[in-house]
């Protein structure tokens, strides 16, 4: 018996120690489930300061952005700025009337007259032969050299005699062309002879221009006529390729009045390319083609005429930057440019 009591007596301290920690326990439990009661009872609107979820729900969307506020641009400082602009615009009313005559004049000084936009015509035209005679001279002086190397093979046996009469003809071109644009380099700058007013007659589109050779003139003005060609721009082109030269035949291979390559000229059906009908109408034909192709560009037609029309399209559809063709394009535009009044 005396053993059994000290054994329950262990028993009950422990049960009572179990029962000490759950009370423990439950107390901690009841005392972290008021703390986390309580700052839902408290009020929202301190909350949205410190919790931004509740700040989105109550607040508007223009304040959730603290950066975008409207208090460095306000709407009501555009109000001032018109009534100054209007001020300032008010007394700009009588100044208007005040001034018109010097508006006037002023306007139309900066529209050019016909006689400067005739001058300066003139000047780039001249500047054109200018630079294209400086061409033709940069290519004699090239085949010159190239003359004096083929003579010395001739005298020494190693080439034919065709090689050697050849490089003599393509010399002998070369400085007709350097005279033919010193020529004309000496009567553009010439001065205009002077006119009196009573003998001034208008000049008729058919007798503005010729080529000295009526049939030539007629067969011209007959196909660019019937193919929507502008005959002047056949006249500029005709005059800038063969001087209106029916034998013509350039060092490249172009033959006739329109200088057609055997290509060009077997595509618009021409035979014979030194008949003077057969080139013009071959010539025509090609031109109106070109004009077609790159929308009545006149620059762009012309550049396709001398370097090919695939060179156009190769170079972006603009003038290839070769320097006998720019010379080209810009001799005969410069020419066009002039047309007589009809």
């Amino acid at each position: 018996m005396h053993q059994k009591f000290p054994q329950s007596s262990i028993v009950l301290r422990v049960f009572a120690l179990i029962l000490a920690c759950l009370f423990s326990a439950v107390a901690a439990r009841a005392q972290e489930k008021a703390t986390n009661i309580e700052p839902s009872a408290q009020p929202q609107a301190p909350a949205t300061v410190g919790t931004p979820a509740a700040g989105k729900t109550n607040l508007p969307a223009a304040d959730s952005a603290p950066g975008k506020t409207t208090a460095k641009l306000p709407p009501a400082a555009s109000t001032p700025v018109a009534k100054s602009n209007e001020s300032k615009a008010t007394p700009s009313t009588p100044m208007t009337k005040a001034n018109a005559s010097a508006a006037t004049s002023a306007t139309t000084s900066t529209a050019p007259s016909a006689a400067t936009i005739t001058a300066n015509a003139a000047n780039d035209y001249k500047k054109n032969l200018s630079d294209l005679q400086a061409l033709y001279e940069r290519e004699v002086q090239r085949l010159e050299q190239q003359n004096n190397k083929i003579k010395g093979l001739y005298r020494d046996g190693l080439i034919a005699r065709v090689d050697a009469e050849k490089s003599d003809k393509d010399l002998a071109d070369a400085r007709a062309k350097v005279e033919e644009a010193r020529n004309q380099v000496a009567v553009a700058n010439q001065p205009a002879p002077i006119v009196p007013a009573a003998a001034v007659k208008p000049l008729l589109s058919n007798t503005a221009w010729s080529t000295g050779n009526n049939r030539v003139d007629t067969l011209v003005r007959f196909y660019g006529n019937k193919y929507g060609v502008d005959p002047y721009l056949i006249f500029c082109l005709m005059h800038q390729e063969s001087r209106f030269t029916r034998i013509a035949t350039s060092p490249k291979g172009a033959q006739g009045l329109m200088q057609l390559m055997p290509g060009t000229a077997a595509r618009y059906g021409v035979t014979n390319p030194y008949d003077v009908a057969q080139s013009i109408m071959g010539g025509t034909r090609y031109l109106k083609d070109l004009l077609q192709m790159f929308n009545g560009r006149i620059d762009l037609a012309l550049a396709g005429y001398n370097a090919g029309e695939n060179a156009v399209i190769k170079h972006g559809y603009a003038v290839p930057p070769y320097q006998e063709t720019r010379n080209y394009v810009r001799l005969i535009s410069a020419r066009y440019a002039m047309k007589p009044v009809s």
